[in-house]
């Protein structure tokens, strides 16, 4: 009996601004709960699963140097915020029996483990949810970049996008109703249509690497383990 299952091997790229609901700031943790819920099902189906989570919900640090500030400092702040995020999910997907672990590019010790790809590599060997921290632990670099650096580095067979819609669009669909769906793209053609699912940087790495990405609603309950049983809507970029 063949499987099922699309991907064997996934990393999940979760935006900060996710874990807000429908809050204004902040960790909704109803909503750390569903998406941990999320990932827990996509365990059970056998699907080895990563994390990378934003921090936009708490601090972004563009934002402090469009105002005149420093970008670096700006950045560390916005790396912080995603340790603080993925505290929160570890909690969630800990209530939930699943065996996580926590890895921040930005060493913090008393907190949770630093990276290294040899550690995340023996944790998921290990059946552990591996969520990692602090963006790639540079500054100019967004976690869209990170979530490919990793995806890379794991192994990963696929890297997931959760976003605001359940796939790509030529405009927001939110601002325009008419903007026109993409079931599937390739990588140069997100890259030449400008089309703003990911940063520059993070669709050409997976694209060097083969690394399809899979974008969904990360609202939708049940979204992710429905795409990977191949069901559920989502535009899927692959070469």
């Amino acid at each position: 009996m063949t499987n099922p299952i699309r991907f064997q091997r996934v990393l999940l790229k979760v935006s900060g601004e996710a874990l807000m609901g429908s809050q204004g700031f902040g960790i909704d943790v109803a909503v750390a709960d569903r998406i941990a819920g999320d990932i827990a099902e996509a365990r059970k189906l056998g699907v080895e699963v990563s994390v990378v989570i934003g921090g936009g919900n708490i601090f972004r640090g563009v934002a402090v140097a469009s105002k005149g500030g420093d970008r670096v400092t700006g950045d560390h702040m916005g790396m912080l915020a995603t340790v603080i995020n993925a505290l929160a999910l570890r909690t969630s997907l800990t209530k939930l029996g699943v065996d996580t672990v926590v890895l921040s590019a930005i060493p913090m010790p008393e907190i949770c483990e630093s990276f290294s790809q040899r550690a995340a590599l023996s944790h998921a060997g290990a059946g552990r949810v591996v969520i990692f921290a602090g963006g790639t632990g540079n500054p100019f670099f967004t976690t869209d970049s990170a979530a490919a650096l990793r995806a890379a580095e794991m192994g990963a067979e696929a890297l997931f996008k959760g976003t605001q819609v359940d796939g790509i669009y030529s405009e927001d669909p939110k601002k325009n109703p008419h903007a026109e769906r993409y079931d599937q793209l390739t990588h140069d053609e997100v890259l030449q249509r400008g089309l703003a699912v990911m940063d520059v940087a993070a669709v050409a790495l997976t694209r060097e690497n083969r690394i399809p990405i899979v974008v969904f609603s990360i609202h939708q309950a049940g979204g992710f383990a429905d795409i990977l049983r191949g069901e559920g809507r989502a535009t899927f970029v692959s070469d």
